[in-house]
């Protein structure tokens, strides 16, 4: 039995709150600790970062399709409304 999860995160700047970030990841612990070491070129300059929110799909394509709903502009305005 496959126990791969991944993950669609969503993270805020401590250093500015208005700033947000939404990613895709296979392990989530280890990418927040490349945003907040700077390690991430599209992150960076706001360090350090808080997880907001994290959801664990089991299949692959849906967590990708999920994560460019939130980027689009109905699913900006979705995560403003629920998540921010």
């Amino acid at each position: 039995m496959d126990s791969m999860f991944y993950y669609v995160y969503l993270i805020r700047s401590i250093k500015c709150p208005n700033t947000v970030y939404v990613g895709y990841t296979i392990n989530f612990k280890q990418r927040l600790e490349t945003h907040n070491s700077g390690g991430s070129i599209h992150t960076k300059k706001d360090r350090p970062w808080e997880l907001v929110v994290c959801m664990a799909f089991k299949d692959m394509c849906c967590a990708k399709k999920f994560e460019r709903y939130l980027k689009s502009q109905s699913g900006r305005a979705f995560s403003s409304k629920r998540f921010w």
